[in-house]
């Protein structure tokens, strides 16, 4: 950390976790992520940046930031690069479609030969390349959305907070969820491999804390939606 600040490597946007809203970047990793900083007494400052750069750790042993966030999945291939928190959210995939579309599961879809989009190097993309699908991939959130809107793809996978928040908006009405596949994927906050000890338990400690005194529901409510633990 420098200057009073907990750098914040993220791809921005990615509604509900990190985006600009009023001039400054907030959403649901920030908030947790200023549970931590408050107990160091600084503030948070997020870093734009590429996805891929996050989870291979280039941007945290560079020493660009002090945390990486993007609701990024905890796999054995990233920890080969990068230290995690212990996990603060658990996740779910949704598979969304334009209303065309009649298939119901990944089966129907591949009988029915639909095209799929995923966002490039997540584990949305390989779970459906993992299941024999070669689906197009787009580097950022908005491209991925903007190409089922304009027909590019016919169905994409995309983590289930954020399609649930593309659904709030009217203009996404007409789009609608083919099915939700629990992959068992939980998300933390990426840290510099070997080096991060100390900041990791401080992480860890203001997430503990924040799901004892009810801190983290009313977060979840705030930026995510009703807080239902992931069984």
């Amino acid at each position: 950390m420098r200057q009073g600040r907990l750098t914040v490597c993220a791809q921005l946007p990615y509604k509900p976790f990190e985006y600009m809203e009023g001039g400054k970047v907030v959403g649901f990793d920030v908030a947790i992520l200023e549970l931590a900083a408050k107990r160091l007494g600084v503030a948070v400052q997020v870093i734009d940046t590429p996805f891929e750069t996050i989870k291979t750790g280039a941007e945290l042993n560079a020493g660009r930031c002090d945390v990486g966030a993007g609701g990024m999945t905890i796999n054995a291939e990233r920890k080969k690069y990068i230290d995690f928190s212990e996990p603060y959210f658990e996740a779910t995939q949704t598979l969304l479609a334009g209303p065309s579309v009649k298939a119901t599961t990944l089966d129907q879809v591949k009988a029915a030969g639909l095209r799929l989009g995923s966002l490039a190097s997540t584990t949305g993309e390989e779970y459906l390349t993992g299941r024999g699908f070669d689906p197009k991939s787009y580097d950022l959130a908005d491209a991925l959305l903007n190409g089922l809107r304009i027909g590019d793809v016919d169905a994409i996978i995309m983590d289930s907070p954020v399609v649930a928040d593309w659904l709030k908006d009217p203009k996404n009405s007409g789009f609608r969820v083919l099915a939700d596949l629990r992959t068992g994927e939980t998300y933390g906050f990426a840290f510099r491999k070997g080096r991060s000890g100390a900041l990791i338990d401080v992480v860890n400690s203001a997430v503990r804390q924040a799901r004892a005194d009810g801190t983290y529901t009313r977060i979840h409510e705030r930026w995510i939606g009703p807080y239902r633990k992931a069984r």
